[in-house]
């Protein structure tokens, strides 16, 4: 079993479970004091040698339930091999023999406020006398490569394992896949956790040989994906690349945490070149100094400090121009130059992987589409390149979007302050980006045309400036009719990254929604209002049947199901009836007509084109929903837990434009009407959309342990910047 070592950082979050030096603290292995706030599920669990549990935490009264996974005893905070491992997923992995005492603490403790934690007891057995060891090698993994892992059984005269990832034998495209013959091939992208206590942040997978005689005799092993994003790239840098401010630390308490980013791409402008990333990667949330004529503004070192042990990493631009956050002339973007270094940066605008393919199918590094970019289209296919999850690809979910902001001065420290933004792109964030990825340029994959510049998100959403916005509000302050273009080549090309088989054919796969399941109460009272309504409803020469279901534009509320033959045209259904929504669904024949039963309605609805996340609409219904948008934005972005309005795309009825309206998940909010000025309304709920946040990770920037010592890591993407 071997240890994850994603960098090289000594933690210094608990006094008691690291020393800088990397040798063990002073911690008995007692357990920790009781739980303040803080509870672990399961709160006690038996497992054989080498086995696997997955545990949750729950912290009360809070929003933000991240947490430091810990292994009390350990000689660092997340496991030896005498205690076994956890990765910041919360799965710990036992050790191969029997610890004494045969008992092992997991402790969750609150990010936010790490003096409240909460416990877990290991109790490990030996279990049968059958063992397995997987063999120590490499514990990490570039995306879109590949590991060999070997695996032995002892006590057993069947030499055959069977290969799991995260528990799946062989594997799924998103956390990579294995051979039946222990071969791991790498997703194209780093694996984003998207549900449980660090959703968001990426993760490590957990690859696991059982025993094919003893399926309880089984070994297993964390393993880090990492992009070549996060690698110092020497001269003539790409971008799409780690980045930061060279400032960009702070030290609270005796530890020091160091941030870092995506430097994003190459701009021109009157005959310099600039990488152009956030202001909240680059200038530090407006705290940056800028080139004043005598002395060069703030160093910007590639890579940034946080994955270079927060050691001083080479300067290869210096801070030259951002818009100011807090007093900046609306609109607002968050976006800064900094001016290379002639020979540190490509002076072509390459970004990694963002090119075409060699003959192995890996991506080659590419330059975007040059110029001013395009606008942003509903259903459209984009790409990124970023430092924290590499290259992804998605879809454009909303345009025109209003997003209230939520920032923090200071790197894992400081104030709050929220910035309100218009006109924005929001894409579907299904491990499209993670923290570390703000900065990054977001293009077509068809063309590689620049589209927005990626700075915020949530679990749910990604948030990009529109690129037109950016470069305009950057022109240079001695000639303000000159403004950026984007470096790249003259001629359009596709991001042939997208097409390759790995997580991006998992991301196409998600965009077919799961199934709605609406309240049993909602379905009666929707029942009841079709019933009154079934003979107006059906009375439309379209319609074959009407039944009742879940609402997807609305998942909380239940839907009359319209059921109507594929090609036919729902022109004057209406949106809502008694305010109860209507869902129209299509097919090639249907077996049932007329008014349809509960359990009739389920079978009709198996038949039924299965639902997309975002439809394309044509601009005759962008141009109505915007006329809706532009008069009812500002009143609803001054409503309790409201965080953004934009224009997307109904599920209920394909086709049609809806006014989406993004929740804050948890917060009261007032009753969303099912239908706005004529225009259906869509849910999006998700936790607080944020930018320039570690999620408050702390990281010790001091020297590296001494050979052969265990290094201590935290989640793979504390205090990086999105």
């Amino acid at each position: 079993m071997r240890h994850t070592n994603f960098r090289i950082l000594c933690v210094a979050l608990i006094p008691l479970l690291v020393a800088c030096s990397g040798a063990p603290g002073g911690n008995t292995g007692n357990p920790p004091p009781p739980a303040n706030g803080v509870t672990v599920t399961p709160g006690s669990v038996t497992l054989s040698k080498g086995g696997m549990q997955a545990f949750s935490a729950t912290i009360t009264g809070q929003q933000d339930q991240s947490v430091f996974w810990q292994i009390m005893g350990s000689t660092n905070g997340n496991g030896d091999a005498a205690h076994g491992f956890i990765s910041n997923a919360g799965v710990y992995v036992a050790p191969t023999t029997v610890p004494n005492p045969p008992t092992v603490t997991i402790t969750a403790l609150n990010a936010s406020n790490t003096a409240q934690s909460g416990p877990a007891t290991v109790t490990i057995q030996a279990g049968s006398n059958t063992s397995v060891t997987i063999a120590a090698g490499p514990n990490q993994v570039t995306t879109f490569g590949s590991l060999q892992f070997t695996a032995s059984v002892t006590g057993n005269a069947n030499q055959q394992v069977t290969w799991q990832v995260n528990g799946k034998t062989g594997g799924v495209a998103a956390t990579g896949a294995i051979s039946t013959t222990g071969l791991f091939t790498a997703p194209n992208s780093v694996p984003v956790l998207t549900t449980g206590n660090n959703s968001g942040q990426t993760s490590e997978v957990v690859v696991t040989a059982v025993s094919q005689a003893d399926a309880t005799a089984s070994d297993s092993v964390l393993l880090t994906i990492v992009p070549p994003q996060q690698n110092a790239q020497g001269a003539n840098s790409p971008l799409g690349v780690s980045g930061s401010n060279i400032n960009d630390t702070s030290t609270v308490g005796g530890v020091t945490s160091c941030c870092g980013g995506t430097l994003g791409s190459l701009v021109s402008r009157g005959g310099n070149l600039y990488i152009l990333s956030n202001n909240h990667v680059l200038a530090r949330s407006d705290a940056g100094v800028i080139t004043n004529g005598q002395t060069p503004g703030d160093a910007i070192t590639q890579p940034g400090l946080i994955d270079n042990n927060c050691a001083i990493p080479p300067t290869v631009a210096n801070l030259s121009q951002f818009f100011n956050l807090e007093s900046g002339t609306p609109p607002t973007i968050d976006a800064a130059l900094a001016q290379i270094i002639s020979g540190d940066v490509d002076a072509t605008g390459t970004i990694l992987q963002l090119g075409g393919t060699n003959n192995n199918n890996q991506p080659t590094d590419g330059p975007p589409h040059q110029g001013t970019g395009v606008a942003a289209a509903i259903s459209q296919l984009v790409a990124k390149s970023g430092r924290s999850t590499g290259l992804t690809c998605s879809t454009i979910f909303a345009i025109n979007a209003s997003f209230s902001v939520e920032y923090q001065k200071g790197c894992g420290t400081g104030s709050t302050f929220s910035a309100s933004f218009s006109n924005q792109v929001d894409i579907t964030n299904n491990g499209f980006s993670a923290e570390g990825d703000s900065g990054s340029l977001i293009v077509t994959q068809d063309t590689a045309d620049p589209v927005a510049l990626l700075f915020a998100g949530s679990t749910v959403d990604t948030v990009g400036n529109p690129i037109s916005q950016v470069l305009a509000g950057l022109p240079d302050p001695k000639n303000p009719q000159s403004t950026p273009i984007v470096v790249g080549t003259t001629t359009a090309h596709p991001v042939a990254a997208c097409s390759l088989p790995g997580p991006q054919s998992g991301m196409a796969a998600r965009m077919a929604l799961e199934k709605a399941v609406a309240s049993a109460d909602g379905l009666n009272q929707a029942l009841s209002i079709r019933d009154a309504h079934a003979a107006e409803l059906m009375a439309y020469p379209e319609v074959q049947a009407v039944g009742v279901g879940a609402s997807y534009d609305n998942p909380a509320e239940p839907a009359i199901l319209v059921f109507l033959r594929a090609g036919q045209l729902a022109t004057s259904l209406p949106a809502q009836v008694d305010g109860v929504r209507t869902r129209i669904l299509s097919g090639e024949s249907f077996s049932l007509t007329g008014a349809l039963s509960l359990e009739e309605s389920a079978t009709l609805e198996q038949s039924a084109a299965l639902p997309q996340l975002v439809y394309s609409m044509p601009t005759s219904e962008i141009a109505r929903a915007e006329i809706v948008r532009a008069a009812q934005s500002d009143e609803w972005m001054k409503k309790p837990g409201v965080q953004g309005v934009g224009i997307g795309s109904s599920v209920d009825a394909p086709g049609e434009a809806a006014l989406v309206i993004f929740l804050i998940k948890g917060v009261a909010h007032d009753p969303i009407p099912q239908v706005i000025d004529g225009l259906r309304t869509r849910i999006r709920e998700s936790d607080r959309i944020r930018a320039g946040f570690g999620q408050n990770r702390r990281r010790g920037g001091c020297s590296a342990p001494a050979p052969g010592k265990l290094q201590a890591t935290m989640p793979a993407d504390s205090l990086q910047k999105r």
